[in-house]
């Protein structure tokens, strides 16, 4: 079999509308919809669903039982044509699902590239996904959630709707996120979630410097451990912060919050009290 060749199972039902790039490698009992349309490379291993307006990307894996682009689970959904777009090099392991968005939402569920969900994990209709995260067993994002890059949520997690997490931000095992968390940090818990400092060792693997470390330890004690409230932690930090891009950032999504954000133990943001 040449590189650029497609193949396709004798037992796969793949429609002939649908779009395949070279080197597509569909495994037995697969489907493949109509508006279906894969990248070059990409490898469905053996019952995988896709269906829907789905779009993915060059480079992709998807392991047994995985079920891309079918309807949101919104009661409000009436069969609008939405969809689902991927991009490149993602690996999706066993049992996990994506679903198309909402008109509501934008109508479309987005994932970008080199991510690594792993089995079990759920992404629902309207959220954005961005690059390199890691999605640990059976992590779950409810609708209109947005995780920005190199972030990862691990085992068990889920995310309410809405929320956002800031990049480099880690989740530990069986949290329940229903405020925002801020870029950098690590939080774990449920019903509070709560903030532990930065995701230290997160930022030194992804190669962060002794100085941009410190930067960022700065702002998290005036953010998170004075006696300022939000908008007088923000004030100081543009005060006493040189302008980089991690103050940038994060004084940015803050700002932007509109659930709030996870507070460290034995402390809570009100944004009426700003």
């Amino acid at each position: 079999m040449k590189a650029d060749e497609v193949y396709i199972h004798p037992s796969a039902d793949v429609h002939p509308g649908a779009r395949l790039g070279a080197g597509v490698w569909i495994g037995p009992f697969c489907r493949v919809g109509e508006n279906v349309s894969l990248g070059p490379r990409t490898r469905l291993e053996a019952h995988v669903f896709l269906t829907g307006l789905t779009e993915v990307g060059p480079d992709c894996r998807f392991s047994p039982y995985s079920v891309i682009g079918t309807e949101p689970q919104d009661v409000s959904y009436r069969g609008e044509e939405t969809r689902v777009v991927i991009g490149g090099n993602n690996v999706f392991r066993e049992f996990l699902t994506v679903h198309r968005g909402t008109p509501k939402g934008g109508g479309v569920t987005r994932i970008g590239d080199r991510n690594y969900f792993m089995a079990y994990c759920h992404v629902a209709h309207d959220c954005r996904v961005g690059d390199e995260t890691i999605f640990t067993n059976a992590a779950t994002l409810a609708g209109h959630v947005t995780v920005e890059d190199f972030v990862v949520i691990s085992a068990f997690s889920s995310v309410h709707q809405f929320c956002r997490l800031g990049r480099y931000a880690f989740v530990g095992g069986y949290s329940v996120v229903t405020q925002d968390v801020v870029p950098f940090s690590r939080v774990v818990g449920a019903r509070p979630l709560r903030l532990f400092g930065m995701n230290i060792v997160g930022l030194r693997r992804r190669g962060f410097t002794r100085e941009r470390l410190q930067v960022i330890k700065d702002m998290f004690r005036l953010l998170f451990s004075s006696d300022l409230n939000t908008s007088q932690a923000l004030e100081r930090i543009e005060a006493e912060i040189p302008v980089c891009s991690e103050r940038e950032e994060l004084t940015a999504f803050v700002r932007a919050s509109k659930r709030g954000i996870a507070q460290k133990a034995g402390e809570t943001w009100d944004r009426e009290s700003d």
